[in-house]
């Protein structure tokens, strides 16, 4: 039977809560500094108190969707306002007929004044108000969910004290957490943890702004099932910080194919690289090159090995000398360094040199990191406006930069458009949230894939996808096929047999994962 107040939590008037992911169109995200200027903005023309009051209202029908079956509903509230939000969202769960407690944990006395007003609002509603960290119900029993109101978007520090301990009390498995804003711990720009703890939440709502943090490094393991409640305010003018990446690039690369198309109309792609032992990253790159629809692929394979495929008789193979002939070069699309071992170096001054367009990857990445005279070719290659992509991991891009990949990962934006800028490329730095950087406009962090993908050649794939799909497009839309390609590649993990989603995407099987998963457009 429904509880009295119930409906009225759930259907209130205006827009709510609303999935962002899976991705179906692309997102505006804003860091720290740009959203408290749009929350300045918001509050300067909102009626007082009426901003927290949405942003609780949000947090309360998100806990009843989330929860359904909870009862029993602890709050863990801080020092300001995202406990001031924890507490609207305490006193609607109370008027829907939950049994509500709030641990408040910050002086009552100092809160700010809209987290203060919220606060008499829920003591005077009967909403029981805990100050410190006393357990609420006298059966010891844990509550059926919790309410992360701890640290919002003003956090630089780890938690301590009193917060540190409510973050591991609220790490106990089977009860669902949803965080407000952001997961107490997890820093809202970068998505790093601030200290060794952080609230691991099973829902996150945030509240007027979409935080990048919580789409990169730990933030999606941290941040659960993330939802967003713009609470009525319109960020349409204002710019984006980073855009979390939506099909609609792909849809814009290949628009359809004309029946008076032909193989030379979706340009030529080479690849080259596969040292030996090695040989299988360049096919699986090649075979990617040649599915996501370039009009030829060429294979050139370091070991010296120029025996057509059986398996891909479609992929054209050429000596290495062949293909490094200049006229070659510069008709291609250039994946380089799958697979290309120590060798890769001898080739890259003429594939930098001469390629139309260039996809580097992998061991040549690891070349280009020590070797000062192919930095500089390819710095000139970039300020010559010929366009390059490179597709670090972690520990690639820390080489390239000479930081460590942990520096890197606790700055992955950062670290992706400083490499884009030092070397006047577009950057495609790999991982959870992976960040697409180039100079000169906004990055974007895509939102698809999984650990699916942590699987041996699955790099190949996306490089010699990406190199097929940048055949076709503009010579200099390397950040556009780069955006495509990536979030396929994401996407193409996230499909299939609920069976075998626990297990890894075989590089192989996932060329045709993404070709069978291509999305139309309606």
């Amino acid at each position: 039977m429904t509880q009295p107040g119930l409906m009225a939590v759930r259907h209130a008037a205006g827009g709510g809560p609303q999935a962002v992911l899976p991705s179906a169109h692309h997102w505006s995200l804003f860091d720290a500094a740009v959203s408290r200027h749009i929350e300045q903005a918001a509050l300067a023309a909102s009626a007082p108190h009426a901003l927290m009051a949405a942003a609780g209202l949000g947090v309360a029908r998100l806990t009843l969707a989330a929860a359904p079956q909870a009862r029993r509903v602890q709050v863990w509230a801080g020092p300001g306002n995202n406990g001031g939000d924890g507490l609207v969202a305490a006193r609607h769960l109370h008027q829907a007929g939950l049994d509500v407690a709030v641990n408040l944990l910050g002086d009552a006395s100092h809160l700010p004044a809209d987290a203060l007003h919220a606060l008499n609002q829920a003591r005077q509603a009967g909403v029981r108000i805990i100050s410190g960290l006393d357990r609420p119900w006298a059966d010891d029993r844990p509550a059926d969910a919790w309410i992360d109101a701890l640290l919002g978007l003003g956090s630089r520090r780890a938690p301590e004290g009193d917060i540190a301990v409510a973050v591991r009390r609220m790490r106990q498995p089977g009860v669902p957490v949803l965080a407000v804003d952001l997961p107490t711990g997890l820093c809202g720009d970068t998505g790093r943890l601030l200290g060794d703890t952080a609230v691991i939440a099973t829902h996150t709502l945030a509240l007027l702004t979409l935080k990048p943090g919580l789409f990169t490094a730990m933030g999606r393991d941290f941040a659960g099932r993330i939802w967003f409640d713009g609470l009525g305010v319109d960020t349409g003018t204002v710019a984006a910080s980073v855009t979390l990446s939506g099909p609609e690039t792909l849809f814009a690369l290949l628009p359809g194919r004309s029946h008076a198309q032909h193989k030379g109309s979706f340009g030529d792609v080479l690849v080259l690289g596969g040292a030996a032992g090695m040989g299988g990253a360049a096919l699986l790159a090649a075979s990617a090159a040649l599915t996501a629809g370039a009009g030829r692929v060429y294979l050139a394979r370091l070991d010296g090995d120029t025996a057509p495929n059986p398996a891909r008789p479609e992929l054209m193979p050429r000596s290495v000398n062949d293909a490094l002939a200049p006229d070659f070069l510069s008709r291609c699309t250039v994946v380089c360094g799958c697979g290309g071992g120590a060798e890769v170096r001898a080739v890259l001054p003429a594939v930098i040199l001469h390629s139309a367009r260039l996809v580097l990857d992998a061991d040549a990445l690891n070349a280009v990191a020590t070797d000062a005279d192919l930095r500089a070719a390819l710095l000139v290659r970039g300020k010559a406006g010929t366009p390059t992509v490179l597709t670090p991991h972690p520990l690639e891009a820390a080489r390239l930069l000479g930081i460590t990949a942990a520096a890197v990962q606790g700055q992955r934006q950062h670290s992706a458009q400083d490499l884009a800028d030092q070397l006047s490329a577009t950057v495609v730095l790999k991982g959870s949230g992976t960040v697409i950087a180039t100079p000169g406009r906004t990055p974007g962090i895509n939102p698809t894939g999984n650990a699916r993908l942590g699987s041996a050649g699955s790099g190949d794939v996306l490089a010699g996808w990406l190199g097929g799909l940048w055949s076709q497009a503009g010579s200099q839309q390397g950040f556009e096929a780069a955006t495509a390609s990536v979030w396929l590649h994401g996407h193409a993990a996230e499909q299939g047999d609920p069976k075998t989603l626990r297990l890894p995407l075989r590089a192989a099987d996932l060329i045709e994962a993404m070709a069978a998963s291509m999305p139309t457009a309606d």
